[in-house]
């Protein structure tokens, strides 16, 4: 007895050192198991399943038992790779009805000669947010007709403090009349966050946070640096939707996603050359191989050109949005499976979809690669290109939510327990 009271100890302080990344994506899912180690994760072990057409829709689960089963898949790979269970586990969200917004606070203080406490920046802060959850409220019922619904803050980030127009990084302490906050919140529908908190219960994963997919990208490149000044369009083009975050010197600007991804290049296909989905899949995947008859080849590019407009158009009406920003970032750095198609990476190259938003030059467009990622590190040598960033950036957000990120003097660390949720 004593001594299954010992193993029990021992296993649940080993498994409390553990984080598990569950990139829940229409295409595939992916598990990552995370070490920790200080401020830095050490992926060891990883694990990826197929999943069926009818499982997702749009992002979001459809078939919540196709989906658990899916996930034991994966995570069973990752668990036998690492050698443990991990019980504390970050799942993605993603669809177009995760709204991501920074909002701006004007705050006039009427104590202008005392200092900013913890106290009056939970005040600021929460006002922040009842006010972008209204807002997020109102697009979703909008957008569903549904004016009852229900939705929950995911997220929130600190993207910019000033006090009497100077901007500070840390306000605690500091004196003024004039505080404008801005915060970056994302907020999802109950229904798809119940879907998730089930698929973790039937798994027997603790659940310590939901992480939009944008953000959890954004947290993979930013790392604990809170003086960072990281400038990007971050695009995850996964099989369902296509989710975008703008990063302006270290903050996030805002998320959009629309639902278009790389399933919708492999549906057109099947449509237009008569193929089944699975044929179709093949077919796109393989495009660019020489064995390839010519003519197939024609025709598929055909198909997948048709698709491209509109996802393009997609893309350009997303950032169009970020109304917020000067200019645009002149980066766009992409991850996803959807991003592994080649005319997609072609097509944000060459062609002139850029033009009628405020970019001062034609961005760069380049894939985020592992080694992209801040402060996490790979043993497994499974996790080798853009696909799986979205899932470190999970592990990432798992460790903000568990330990906490930045220094002892950034305002990441001051103000955590007011934003970590």
């Amino acid at each position: 007895m004593v001594f299954q009271k010992l193993r029990a100890a021992q296993e649940k302080s080993i498994s409390s050192n553990y984080i598990v990344g569950l990139d829940i994506g229409t295409e595939f899912v992916k598990a990552l198991i995370a070490k920790v180690n200080g401020e830095d994760l050490e992926i060891v072990g990883a694990g990826r399943k197929r999943q069926n057409v009818g499982d997702m829709y749009g992002g979001a689960i459809a078939d919540i038992a196709g989906v658990v089963q899916n996930c034991e898949e994966a995570l069973g790979q990752a668990e036998e790779q690492a050698g443990l269970q991990a019980k504390k586990a970050v799942i993605g969200i993603a669809g177009e009805l995760v709204k991501g917004v920074t909002d701006t606070i004007r705050y006039r203080r009427p104590h202008p000669d005392k200092p900013l406490d913890d106290n009056e920046m939970e005040f600021i802060i929460e006002k922040v947010q009842e006010r972008a959850q209204l807002k997020a409220q109102r697009q979703i019922a909008l957008e569903t007709g549904n004016d009852e619904v229900e939705v929950k803050l995911v997220n929130s980030a600190l993207v910019s403090i000033h006090i009497d127009g100077y901007k500070i990084s840390n306000p605690i302490g500091f004196q003024g009349k004039d505080v404008a906050v801005q915060i970056y919140t994302a907020f999802a529908p109950m229904v798809h966050i119940g879907a998730l908190e089930k698929v973790a219960d039937e798994l027997a994963l603790e659940l310590v946070a939901v992480a939009a997919e944008p953000f959890a990208v954004s947290r993979s490149v930013l790392g604990n640096d809170a003086s960072s000044n990281f400038t990007a369009i971050l695009t995850d083009v996964g099989g369902g939707t296509t989710d975008i975050a703008v990063i302006n010197d270290g903050g996030v600007e805002g998320t959009k996603m629309f639902g278009i991804g790389g399933r919708s290049f492999t549906r057109t296909i099947a449509s237009d050359m008569n193929l089944t989905y699975k044929d179709a899949e093949k077919l796109k995947v393989n495009l660019e191989h020489d064995q390839i008859k010519p003519a197939v080849k024609k025709s598929a590019e055909e198909a997948i050109d048709k698709t491209m407009e509109v996802w393009l158009a997609g893309v350009e009406l997303a950032l169009g949005e970020f109304d917020s920003v000067d200019h645009l970032p002149s980066r766009l750095l992409l991850c996803g499976g959807g991003a592994s198609l080649g005319a997609l990476v072609e097509a944000l190259e060459k062609s002139d979809w850029y033009k009628e938003l405020p970019f001062t030059k034609r961005p760069q467009i380049k894939h985020i690669q592992p080694s992209d990622v801040v402060g996490i590190s790979d043993n497994t040598g499974k996790v080798n290109d853009h696909t799986y960033i979205t899932a470190m950036g999970l592990l990432r957000v798992g460790y903000d939510t568990i330990l906490g990120g930045g220094g002892v003097d950034s305002v990441k660390d001051k103000l955590g327990r007011i934003l970590r949720i």
